[in-house]
């Protein structure tokens, strides 16, 4: 390998919004945070979970709320 060329490789802290923290290694320079983890991704936990960006969800639910088949 040429010397100089390559970007350093450093140990970077990472934050997720459910509170889960760890080390990686990176080129980022900084910490790195993140909205989904494999601790709290729908695909590793077996749970579903919507995650609503700006009520996107709620204006759905309140939109098509009348529409809903009577039981």
């Amino acid at each position: 390998m040429k010397a100089g060329i390559h970007p350093a490789y450093d140990t970077v802290r990472v934050h997720c919004a459910c509170g889960n923290t760890f080390s990686t290694r990176s080129t980022h320079k900084g910490d790195i945070n993140l909205e989904i983890c494999s601790n709290c991704h729908p695909f590793f936990t077996g749970k579903q979970k919507l995650v609503d960006t700006a009520g996107r969800v709620e204006r759905f639910r309140r939109k098509y709320a009348k529409n809903e088949p009577k039981q």
